[in-house]
C-alpha cells in the first residue's frame, strides 16, 4: 500500500523505494528491502543533523543537488570495517608473484621506466594502503631502487580524513607485528598510534566512486589494484560498470585483487583469471586496448 510505513520507520514503503532508486543512480550502490532497517537509521541521523524536520523536505533538498547533503549521506551509508593486514595472503601473492611479473613485463628492476603504481579502492580509513606500504618496506627486495606510488581512494570523505591523519587503535593493529608497530608508529594517547609521517606522505588519497566512469578516467596505468569487498554491494549493472572502470585504470598486464567472496567471472569476461598459489587474481590481458 502506498504511503505505508514499517513500524518505527521514518520512511513509507514508497519513500524507501524512491530513495533507494535515487541513491543507486548517484552512487551505483543498491539497497534491497532487507537493508531497510540500516537505511532507515542512517537517514534518520541525516535528518536529525539537518535543518529539515521531515523526510519529504529533506529529500527534496537532497534532490536539488545539495552536494554537502549527498556527501553526508554517502558517509552514513557506506560500510568501513577494516584493519591492518586484512586478507594478507593477497599481499603475499603481490610480493611473491605479481610484482616480479610486473617488473619482468616492464623490463626488469634495473631497467623499469616510471614507478610501479598500486591503488587501494576503497581504502576506507587507510589500513589497506598503509598495509601495502609496510609489506613493501619490510619484505620487498627492490623497494630501495624501484620507485613505487601508492594511492588510496574512497567515496566517503570522513574516512579519507581519518586515513590522512592515520591514527589507529589496538584492534586495528592487532595483526601488525609488534616490531613494526615500534618501528613505524608513535603513540598519540587514548590507546592510539599514528603511522610514521614518511609513510603517510607516500600514500596519495583521492575521493572517488568506482562507478563514476568520467571521474575514474583520471586513474590510469596502475600495475596493481586492490578493490576488495565492495562489488558485493552493487547490482549486476553497477558491478559491470565498476569492472570496466577498473579495467581502464590498469595498464595492460596489470593485476586486480578482489575480496575472497567476490568473483569477476560472475561480473564481466574482460579480465583473465590467474590462479596463483595464494588464490585467484584477475589480469587485464597484455596487448588489450
Amino acid at each position: 500500500m502506498a504511503g505505508a510505513t514499517t513500524s518505527g520507520s521514518v520512511l513509507s514503503d514508497a519513500d524507501f523505494e524512491r530513495f533507494t532508486e535515487y541513491f543507486y543512480k548517484r552512487t551505483g550502490i543498491h539497497f534491497s528491502p532487507g537493508k531497510r532497517y540500516f537505511v532507515d537509521k542512517r537517514i534518520d541521523a541525516c535528518i536529525r543533523n539537518s535543518r529539515y524536520e521531515t523526510f519529504a523536505s529533506w529529500f527534496a533538498a537532497l534532490r536539488m543537488n545539495d552536494q554537502e547533503m549527498l556527501q553526508e549521506l554517502i558517509n552514513q551509508l557506506t560500510v568501513n570495517e577494516t584493519y591492518f593486514l586484512r586478507e594478507d595472503y593477497q599481499f603475499d601473492a603481490m610480493l611473491s608473484t605479481v610484482l616480479p611479473n610486473v617488473l619482468a613485463a616492464r623490463g626488469g628492476p634495473n631497467r623499469i621506466v616510471g614507478p610501479v603504481k598500486i591503488l587501494s579502492l576503497p581504502c576506507s580509513t587507510g589500513e589497506e594502503p598503509y598495509s601495502i606500504a609496510l609489506r613493501l618496506l619490510e619484505e620487498w627486495e627492490h623497494i630501495d631502487h624501484v620507485d613505487v606510488e601508492i594511492h588510496g581512494a574512497d567515496i566517503d570523505s570522513e574516512v579519507l580524513a581519518k586515513a590522512a591523519h592515520a591514527s589507529y587503535g589496538e584492534r586495528s593493529l592487532a595483526r601488525v607485528p609488534k616490531a613494526w608497530v615500534n618501528k613505524y608508529f608513535a603513540p598519540v594517547g587514548g590507546g592510539r598510534y599514528q603511522i610514521d609521517e614518511g609513510i603517510r606522505s607516500a600514500v596519495t588519497l583521492h575521493k572517488m566512486n568506482v562507478c563514476d566512469t568520467a571521474a575514474m578516467r583520471a586513474f590510469r596505468d596502475f600495475d596493481v589494484i586492490f578493490c576488495r569487498n565492495v562489488l558485493i554491494y552493487f547490482d549486476e549493472l553497477s558491478s559491470r560498470r565498476a569492472a570496466e572502470n577498473l579495467y581502464g585504470a590498469l595498464r595492460p598486464g596489470g593485476y586486480l585483487f578482489l575480496g575472497h567472496s567476490e568473483s569477476m567471472s560472475r561480473i564481466s569476461p574482460i579480465f583473465t583469471p590467474a590462479r596463483l598459489p595464494e588464490g585467484i587474481v584477475y589480469q587485464r590481458p597484455t596487448g588489450a586496448k
